[in-house]
């Protein structure tokens, strides 16, 4: 079990939780535990600046996200079925405004979180003694207060050889299906209109 400091919860809740990219060298297990001390010592180091200069902290979150989260691949997951319809200029429009909506929720809600304690659970993942290069499901459960929380993160080898993280489990709620939800909702009240759907998207 690795504990962790204060901030491990909220960087779960939003499904950022991060997977740097070291290809190959490092297990799905070991790359998530490599990109936790990473983003979290960001944070320490540039806290302060949350209260004098919030740009600044925010530039020094999104750096750190733009190593370990393909956008792109989340982008795609959240558009789901219509992301066959859409085009590469939309698929990138929409990939960065989550990656502009996600840093600034999460790099806010990182400032206050209290402590948990954070433990590796054993692998499930039967598909990846198959085919190494097969998506890789890491099961986490967060210890404290008075229930666990399992945690579950959806990474993929990208043509790099990259961990990269591109969907979050929650207690058996799935992130992306959750806001497909929401997109396929906002196709729906705009007649299918995928920039509509952008131009609207909290």
């Amino acid at each position: 079990m690795k504990s962790l400091n204060k901030y491990v919860v909220t960087l779960a809740l939003i499904g950022m939780f991060p997977v740097l990219g070291f290809g190959q060298q490092y297990t799905a297990v070991e790359t998530a535990e490599i990109g936790v001390e990473k983003l979290l010592s960001t944070v320490q180091e540039s806290r302060a600046l949350f209260l004098t200069d919030r740009d600044s902290y925010f530039a020094g979150i999104e750096e750190v996200l733009n190593t370990i989260v393909d956008f792109n691949a989340v982008a795609e997951v959240v558009m789901n079925r219509y992301a066959a319809s859409a085009s590469d200029a939309q698929k990138y429009r929409f990939a960065e405004i989550l990656r502009q909506t996600l840093t600034r929720f999460y790099g806010a809600s990182l400032v206050s979180y209290e402590g948990q304690e954070l433990a590796f659970l054993p692998s499930k993942n039967a598909d990846a003694d198959a085919d190494p290069r097969a998506d890789t499901i890491v099961r986490m459960e967060l210890r404290g207060g008075d229930s666990n929380l399992e945690l579950q993160y959806q990474m993929f080898l990208n043509e790099n050889d990259e961990w990269k993280l591109k969907n979050l489990s929650l207690v058996g709620i799935n992130l992306g299906r959750q806001y497909f939800t929401q997109f396929s909702a906002l196709m729906g009240q705009n007649d299918n209109d995928i920039d509509a759907v952008l131009d609207n998207w909290q």
